[in-house]
């Protein structure tokens, strides 16, 4: 029997594009989408794996590894070299990243803390881009990378757009589910709300918790004004409920407030019910 790898090497091999004149060999196929294959390969200048990206249709040639080369932050896959392969289509080495994707890392049974970390570090990492003029336009689960030392990365940013003046004139593109309504109509302007939009329904994937699930609808209001004004704004929400702090998405009631406060004081709690539950056997006992 042959295995997948091996197969995959095979397919690379005989069904590839071209990459003689370059410094890369292809090794397998790493996965595919609308914008082009990504082929593991080897690097041999420096004696390393990489992720080579293929970009299939022209009109995407320079977009993601532009916009890539501008986005230098621990959160987003850093682009190493670029080129032009013989038949004149464009390729660009990425850092290999190796770990799972979002959904899979989530579905080994993560505590919410944690899961809720990794979500505060993709927020970092939209932040930064926003703030660098770029909206990523299809944030999920699968295009989060969690690596095996903890690293978060954010990946396929092949329809990414830049803002002008706090809005981008962009065609109709993302995951149905994920896609903000005014970014599934098409409409001629969306700005960094779209992403606040798909965040939240990552948040919805993570956690069934009541506020969570409050942030997460806040996030995904079909009403652009309605939801997030940033990234910052919806992660500090996330932040407050760590912190046991009351969230802005959701009103609390009186019993909401309490539960809260149990959940903040756990500890100091338990050590006094424990003293009164000794004190009451004690007298019991002398008794």
């Amino acid at each position: 029997m042959i295995s997948e790898p091996a197969l995959d090497r095979l397919s690379a091999m005989f069904q590839g594009p071209d990459v003689s004149g370059t410094r890369y060999t292809l090794i397998s196929v790493l996965g595919r989408g609308g914008m082009g294959v990504v082929y593991l390969a080897h690097d041999s200048v420096l004696d390393r794996e990489v992720a080579l990206k293929i970009v299939e249709r022209p009109e995407d040639q320079a977009n993601e590894a532009r916009i890539l080369a501008r986005l230098e932050h621990p959160g987003i896959v850093p682009v190493h070299d670029v080129g032009e392969l013989p038949d004149g289509r464009l390729f660009y080495a990425m850092k290999r990243v190796r770990g799972d994707r979002l959904d899979r890392w989530m579905a080994e049974r993560r505590d919410l803390p944690e899961c809720l970390g990794v979500f505060l570090r993709v927020c970092d990492a939209v932040a930064f881009a926003h703030a660098h003029g770029v909206i990523h336009r299809d944030l999920k689960p699968e295009n989060v990378m969690v690596g095996e030392f903890g690293e978060v990365l954010v990946l396929d940013w092949g329809i990414a757009h830049e803002m002008q003046n706090a809005d981008c004139q962009t065609p109709m593109a993302g995951t149905s589910h994920y896609m903000a309504p005014e970014q599934a109509r098409g409409d001629a302007t969306i700005d960094q709300r779209a992403d606040v939009y798909a965040l939240g329904a990552v948040l919805e994937s993570i956690a069934d918790v009541m506020p969570v699930l409050a942030i997460a609808r806040k996030a995904r209001s079909a009403d652009v004004d309605g939801r997030y004004s940033s990234v910052q704004a919806l992660a500090a929400d996330v932040q407050r409920y760590l912190a046991g702090r009351a969230v802005e998405a959701q009103r609390e009631t009186v019993f909401d407030r309490v539960a809260r406060f149990g959940r903040r004081h756990r500890l100091p709690i338990l050590l006094v019910l424990t003293y009164l539950v000794a004190r009451v056997l004690l007298l019991w006992l002398v008794r």
